[in-house]
């Protein structure tokens, strides 16, 4: 086959279906999982930080570094393996060794991550997890036993998953040593990567609940704010009905409102995305796991659909609402801006009436003018049509007031006439 140019991105492409694999993980054995995400802008951390993080821990147990722009990555750190992986927003760190824990949900398995390691992290604690791998008992009463012992009874969630490869269950509590506690009774023939899987699958749950609740946070911190932005639109919005209002004065407050609503849609614009689409990944990997219920317990789903469903619906409905006071916002400027188009309509109307009425008064004050102007010219021009005359006057006896009598209406006549065609000439 000839030679052929691939696309720049076709192994990265094609890698991206394979990344993130599941662990090889054998029961009995110990699991500790822990997520670190920056207090704010996240997605926009710099990622040379996390990098620098992972290195320090793989460093201090000899361990093998991962390639520049890894996304995850997988170590031996002696009695641990560990799994590391980088999101949008968070970075986690799996380990787990094989073996019967001492006690059950021990804190110190956590030493595997060193305090001073932990306290140079870029990130704070987003989630943390004990994991507690057994190997499933014919009897399954001591199960129950243990679950009892384990987890807090009101809101334990327990199931068969995988078509019954294994029993999962959490109560989905922080413990006295600030974990969440996760426990998976499996069968002997199942396999290390089922039970990977199942621990991969849980870390996720819980990962994501977690980081999309920050969206409920949210949208509370913005409930009292919008409340009183609402009710101060509903009362622009009856004022704009009464003539007495000026629409200036409330196009201005307006104004101010949609800016203030605009301003908090961007602010949480990312936090209700990111919600979502966690939502979905949390629903997602439930759905994975095929759940059946185990002695009559709640499982996985219940838990969700009780506990976390009605806050995903009031980010949601804290999402709508903000976009339909931002709508409504809109509406109300549009209309407002109508009305001010009307009132400098009929501002403008009064204007040219204002106007035409000048103009009327002017033309009136001009044809005052131009007669008072006649009268003004005839008496200087028959003043100097007398003197003109007058030596043709006197011969014939007649005297200056006989000739001015008689050429006072020819000269008026005539500059009327000439006043006339200049005004003509000019209009």
């Amino acid at each position: 086959m000839s030679a052929i140019e691939d696309h720049p991105q076709r192994y990265a492409l094609v890698n991206e279906l394979h990344a993130r694999p599941a662990p090889r993980i054998n029961a009995p054995g110990t699991a500790v999982f822990i997520a670190l995400k920056p207090k704010a802008n996240a997605a926009k951390r710099p990622r040379d930080k996390d990098r620098a993080h992972l290195l320090a821990l793989l460093d201090r147990h000899g361990a093998g570094h991962p390639a520049p722009d890894a996304t995850h990555f997988s170590a031996d750190l002696g009695r641990h393996n560990l799994k590391w992986e980088s999101h949008t927003e968070f970075v986690t760190y799996t380990a787990f060794e094989e073996g019967p824990a001492e006690r059950p949900f021990d804190p110190r398995a956590f030493d595997v991550f060193p305090e001073s390691w932990l306290g140079q992290a870029q990130g704070t604690r987003l989630s943390s997890i004990i994991f507690q791998f057994e190997i499933l008992p014919d009897d399954l009463s001591s199960v129950d036993d243990k679950l009892k012992e384990w987890f807090v009874n009101e809101s334990l969630a327990a199931s068969w998953v995988l078509d019954g490869a294994a029993i999962i269950a959490s109560d989905f509590r922080i413990d006295r040593a600030g974990h969440i506690r996760m426990a998976a009774f499996v069968r002997p023939e199942t396999g290390g990567r089922r039970i990977g899987r199942i621990l991969q699958r849980l870390c996720e749950i819980e990962t994501y609940k977690t980081i999309s609740m920050l969206g409920l946070m949210q949208a509370r911190a913005m409930s009292l704010q919008m409340g009183a932005l609402d009710e101060e639109l509903s009362k622009m919005t009856r004022a704009m009905i009464e003539p007495e209002s000026r629409s200036e004065e409330t196009l201005e407050a307006l104004l101010r409102i949609s800016s203030e609503l605009e301003n908090m849609m961007v602010e949480s614009s990312f936090r209700f995305g990111a919600t979502g689409a966690y939502e979905a990944l949390v629903n997602q990997r439930i759905e994975v796991l095929r759940e059946d219920r185990f002695l009559g317990r709640q499982t996985l789903r219940e838990f969700m659909t009780r506990r976390y469903d009605p806050a995903m619906r009031t980010v949601k409905s804290a999402e709508a609402r903000l976009a339909k006071m931002a709508e409504r916002a809109m509406r109300a400027g549009q209309l407002l801006g109508t009305r001010v188009d009307v009132e400098r309509s009929a501002q403008n109307q009064d204007l040219l009436a204002s106007m035409d009425k000048r103009a009327d008064m002017q033309l009136r004050l001009q044809n005052t003018v131009e007669g008072l102007s006649v009268v003004a010219i005839s008496y200087y021009a028959v003043n100097l049509a007398s003197y003109i005359a007058m030596p043709v006057m006197e011969p014939l006896g007649l005297s200056r007031t006989v000739a001015m009598a008689v050429l006072a209406p020819l000269v008026v006549l005539g500059v009327w006439k000439m006043l006339r065609r200049i005004r003509a000439r000019f209009d």
